[in-house]
């Protein structure tokens, strides 16, 4: 998945780019509004991480602005503030989380992954699509028995087809799914990576199609 990270602390930003991309999500790093505002204007995330006392604002200011969009990306606040107080006013705001500093990694990373199970409607990591048993979490996929470990990048781009089946996908949305703008990839690379998950995908009734001209999508019969 994609994340923004609106962070001005360089340490902070550069341990948490590193740490996430371990899970295999992607992740612009913004040190100001400025930058976070232009990132957005042209890039779609699937959470952004924003730290509220950045060189050029108040990190409040811009979850307003986000929320007043009607934008639904889900938004988790770095914050220093541990007054139940402050932590209120960010929820009614509109965070949907907020952790506060310093913070262990592994929480962080709960965290993420319980608003990104949220907002798709999901109750846990598992998710079953036409005789595929999928983990997001343990980044696995079960057919018949048979458990398929899946790379980083597969994890994410399968997890892209199992939140709409039948949905076609262009090659450049994958791309911006998959990459940050600091990776300087071909759209080559998404046929590789659609590759290596058909191969997984083998024995079972999903299969990921290519709609000639317009990208690929996830069928199969349920």
């Amino acid at each position: 998945m994609r994340f923004l990270l609106v962070e001005d602390n360089a340490q902070l930003a550069r341990a948490l780019v590193d740490r996430l991309a371990l899970d295999g999500h992607v992740l612009d790093h913004a040190e100001d509004l400025a930058t976070a505002n232009s990132f957005i204007e042209v890039a779609s995330y699937d959470l952004i991480l924003l730290d509220i006392m950045l060189p050029d604002g108040d990190g409040r200011n811009f979850l307003k602005a986000h929320r007043s969009r009607t934008d639904r990306t889900p938004v988790i606040v770095l914050t220093a503030r541990s007054q139940i107080t402050d932590r209120v006013g960010l929820l009614d705001l509109g965070a949907d989380d907020y952790i506060v500093k310093p913070f262990d990694f592994s929480e962080l990373e709960a965290r993420c992954r319980a608003v990104l199970r949220r907002r798709g409607g999901a109750a846990d990591n598992m998710r079953h699509f036409a005789g595929v048993d999928f983990d997001s979490l343990a980044g696995t996929i079960s057919i018949a028995g048979r458990v398929e470990p899946l790379r980083n990048r597969e994890l994410r781009l399968l997890e892209v087809f199992f939140a709409a089946p039948g949905q076609i996908f262009s090659k450049p949305h994958l791309m911006d799914r998959l990459f940050s703008f600091t990776e300087d990839v071909s759209e080559n690379a998404i046929e590789v990576y659609v590759g290596r998950l058909r191969k997984k995908l083998e024995g079972s009734a999903a299969r990921i199609e290519t709609v000639r001209g317009l990208g690929y999508r996830l069928t199969g019969k349920t």
